[in-house]
């Protein structure tokens, strides 16, 4: 069996605290920049915490949550709380908060009144399916084009 630290691979607990931590930055619109200078560190370190490539030590922890004007369990909520089993989609959903954009998008569909939440659902799963459909090839034109380049 390896290990993380032969593999390189962040505890789930370290990118779920660090999830934390960057969507309540992202949420008060606090650059990395700003939260490192806060706490007397570099933009670097915050991405390694935000990604849960570095450990967050309790005090510097305490020093975070004061600087996104917050209380540290207000980061680490029921994180430690083994009877909480998060769903098989958890590391998938996390994934794609990193994308650029997604903490914004979820804050604003959040903040959105919920009888226009389903439009904006609907509307952006038919713009991501649009484009799924477009990088995807189409076999049926494919063989068309196969059986024009034989009669030719």
């Amino acid at each position: 069996m390896i290990d993380r630290a032969q593999s390189h691979t962040p505890n789930k607990l370290d990118v779920a605290l660090g999830l934390r931590i960057r969507q309540r930055r992202k949420s008060l619109g606090v650059s990395q920049t700003a939260l490192a200078d806060a706490v007397g560190l570099t933009f670097q370190q915050i991405q390694k915490y935000e990604r849960g490539f570095n450990r967050v030590s309790f005090s510097r922890l305490v020093d975070i949550a004061h600087a996104l004007d917050c209380r540290v369990i207000d980061l680490i909520g029921d994180l430690d709380d083994a009877n909480v089993t998060p769903s098989p989609l958890f590391r998938q959903d996390t994934t794609h908060l990193r994308e650029a954009g997604a903490p914004e998008l979820l804050a604003a569909y959040s903040a959105a009144p919920p009888s226009l939440r389903r439009v904006i659902l609907k509307l952006v799963s038919e713009i991501a399916r649009d484009q799924r459909g477009r990088r995807a090839p189409n076999p049926s034109a494919a063989n068309g084009q196969a059986e024009l380049e034989q009669a030719g």
